[in-house]
């Protein structure tokens, strides 16, 4: 007889093609965030086959509002998921509560940095430079967070 398999959700965790789509995600989000800037020519890195896209602002440019989208897809769903099916028996740890504050500080970022982009908004130079380093700074502050996370098997939720 054999012994019934546990589903990896059950303790709070992604399911596996979920937790590689969203790795594949963050993975195009920063290479466009960083192909925003002119990096990748600079350094001959869009010199590599089949790298020249990162070298494209409106192609890196189109990725980086898509992606956005999925991502803010993503975080509105477990969110939503804890905050109505998971929030009576689980808690938000101290790593989840970092990662989620930078994840909010750089949405609030990247939301102010779209809306400069419109007619009939103004934001001063210096806001703007302010805008962008918090930005970078907060995406760099998530991966690495991130990466020490995934490292050392920290979770954003435990139980109470």
């Amino acid at each position: 007889m054999t012994t019934p398999t546990v589903s990896r959700t059950a303790d709070g965790l992604m399911p596996a093609p979920i937790r590689a789509a969203y790795m594949t995600l963050l993975l195009f989000m920063a290479l466009s965030g960083f192909g925003q800037m002119p990096i990748f020519k600079r350094y001959y890195i869009a010199d590599i086959p089949g790298l020249g896209w990162l070298a494209q602002f409106y192609v890196t440019h189109f990725i980086h509002y898509v992606g956005a989208a999925l991502l803010l897809g993503v975080a509105a769903y477990y969110l939503t998921r804890y905050l109505v099916a998971e929030r009576s028996r689980r808690r938000l740890s101290l790593y989840g509560a970092i990662q989620g504050v930078m994840m909010v500080t750089i949405v609030a970022t990247g939301v102010l940095r779209v809306i400069k982009n419109y007619e009939g908004y103004y934001l001063s130079s210096g806001l703007i430079v302010f805008l962008d380093i918090l930005h970078l700074a907060a995406v760099m502050g998530f991966l690495l967070v991130g990466a020490w996370g995934l490292t050392s098997r920290k979770r954003w939720t435990r139980i109470r």
